[in-house]
């Protein structure tokens, strides 16, 4: 048995609603059931003898291991992670015998230690507000330093150790704001770029978070991945946001869980295979249940937005409770989607791709909202996963009362370029070459960008390739036979340096190289370099009219859109 990790759940999660300590423990199958039971037993004891006995516990088995929860008030988390790590000890000590002994005799002094932490910990007034801010329905955030109630330009934000009587609060003040979340495997950002722009063509300030950054109307609040509860929290505290559309990473879902507790729009893209194994999660069914997650911050009025596209989805939908499938308006790039049509017969909402318009459909009728043709980022229809992207975000926008017009204009704005949505789908052309720069990091991604470019004609296709060192063996074969599904003339793989994560640049490159050469792509049509921008300065030294150059950069991002800007001379 071994201690994968132990950590904080502070929000709604993939188990419950509640705040909870975690722990995720490795361990043989057939040891699974002992451990959980004698856990349980061990963590009801700590908890009696410590007065908490109201506690819930609960727990999820996965392939190669078991988490292990015991619920918790927000101001004794910490406290709560030690008794139940001491409670996989004891139980560790008790399964195992070796240590037994040793582990029993100090449970008096881990007794009086957790009943000091518990202490330490307490903050009586912390939990108050939150009761009274339950009780006018007002948002309610905190975090290590700070604690918010409210939103936007109404919110009041105090430090943590300095927080005022509940009575102090002026509580008929405070307003909220429409917020939606943004989750899935691919298109997350794109969609939540593209609701940007039609929040802005509508007159109001958007709130955005996001894997690259924090944006506040044309305003970048910082740069980084703000894709998790940080970032969510950033944005309802800022005074100027109006509508918040944040973007919510499996990563921030699993390792914190939600960071907002009521939305009104939940949305998700697609899921597809990415970052398997990580906190339990080893298929791509366990992935979408995950992803799901983002639904339990939605109010009784608000919709759940999924792609009818998605099999995976579809059939994870179809086991949601009534209440919640009455929530649920989908999109599609199929009119005829029979997932769509038996919704829209029943009085449901859905927003369809039909006869090149981006189409809402509705128990009021069929409304034509923008045509493809108008829409840069869908490249005259060749990029269909932009088209599937702008599909969700009108829905997004539709919900939160944004209306057709500031829908389609704000389509229409949005370019796709390195200035509204850096890094994904970014077109170039000079003296005859065409450049596209992309984040394509998984399968589905790759193969989304690769039909994408397939329709594009060129003389000469080179690509540039690289992956990080967490991802197995099969995930990135199945990355570049996506790849080279473009029939690139020249494949370049990249090392990714700050990636290896556990494996050197090299092995994962011998990686690629091989299922390169699997795809039937000759060895003298492949080399390798250092990094991203050593091949793409490559690359771009060497192009020639009739060249379509596609950087997938992972890495150095801004360092290759850099090179481009100096080859086309701006």
């Amino acid at each position: 048995m071994i201690l994968l990790d132990s950590r904080r759940l502070t929000g709604a999660n993939l188990y419950w609603n509640d705040p909870a300590a975690i722990i995720d423990i490795g361990l043989r199958g057939e040891e699974t059931k002992a451990l959980i039971d004698t856990w349980a037993h061990e963590a009801r004891l700590l908890l009696s003898d410590l007065g908490r006995g109201d506690a819930q516990l609960t727990h999820r088995g996965w392939d190669g291991g078991v988490s292990l929860l015991i619920s918790a008030p927000i101001d004794a988390l910490y406290s709560m992670c030690e008794l139940n790590e001491l409670a996989w000890r004891l139980a560790e000590a008790s399964l195992g015998q070796k240590g037994r002994i040793e582990e029993r005799a100090s449970r008096e002094r881990e007794l009086e230690r957790l009943s000091e932490l518990f202490d330490e910990e307490a903050t009586p007034r912390l939990i108050e507000i939150q009761d009274e801010a339950a009780q006018h329905a007002a948002l309610f955030l905190w975090d290590d330093d700070e604690v918010s109630v409210g939103a936007g330009r109404s919110r009041m934000v105090w430090r943590a150790g300095e927080l005022p009587s509940p009575c102090a609060v002026p509580w008929s003040s405070l307003k909220s704001i429409p917020v939606a979340m943004v989750t899935g495997t691919n298109g997350k950002s794109t969609t939540v770029r593209m609701a940007a722009v039609i929040i802005k063509a509508a007159g109001h300030v958007g709130g955005i978070t996001s894997t690259d950054s924090i944006l506040v109307g044309d305003t970048i609040i910082d740069r980084g991945d703000y894709s998790g509860t940080g970032g969510a929290r950033t944005i309802m505290r800022h005074p100027n946001t109006e509508i918040a559309v944040l973007e919510v990473a499996r990563g921030g879902l699993l390792r914190r869980g939600l960071g907002v507790p009521q939305i009104d729009v939940a949305l998700i893209t697609n899921v597809a295979a990415d970052h398997l194994g990580e906190y339990g999660i080893n298929s791509v069914a366990e992935l979408i249940e995950a992803k799901f997650i983002v639904r339990r911050a939605l109010t009784g009025s608000g919709a759940l937005i999924l792609n009818a596209d998605d099999a995976g989805i579809v059939a994870h939908a179809a086991g949601l409770d009534q209440a919640l499938q009455d929530q649920v308006q989908w999109f599609s790039l199929a009119a005829d989607n029979s997932i769509v049509r038996g919704h829209v017969d029943c009085g449901g909402i859905a927003y369809v791709l039909e006869a090149g318009w981006l189409t809402l459909l509705s128990p009021d009728g069929v409304q034509k909202i923008v045509a493809v043709a108008d829409i840069p980022a869908a490249l005259d229809g060749a990029a269909r996963h932009n088209i599937s992207n702008g599909l969700a975000a009108m829905g997004l926008c539709s919900v939160l009362g944004l209306g057709p017009e500031a829908i389609r204009e704000g389509l229409v704005q949005f370019r796709g370029d390195a200035s509204d949505n850096p890094g994904r789908g970014n077109w170039f052309e000079h003296r005859g070459v065409r450049m596209l720069v992309d984040f394509a990091h998984n399968e589905h991604g790759m193969s989304a960008l690769a039909d994408m470019v397939s329709r594009v004609p060129a003389n000469r296709r080179v690509l540039t390739i690289g992956q990080a060192g967490d991802r197995s063996d099969q995930d990135i074969i199945a990355l570049t036979l996506a790849a080279c599904t473009m029939r690139p003339d020249q494949l370049m793989i990249c090392g990714l340096s700050g990636y290896e994560r556990g494996r050197s640049s090299e092995e994962v490159k011998a990686v690629i190289h091989a299922a390169a050469l699997t795809a039937g792509l000759d060895e003298s049509r492949i080399s390798e370099y250092p990094d991203p921008v050593t091949a793409a300065a490559h690359a771009l030294g060497h192009a020639r009219d009739g060249d379509l150059l596609v950087f997938l950069a992972l890495t150095q991002r801004d360092e290759v859109l850099g090179l481009i800007r100096d080859f086309l001379g701006t």
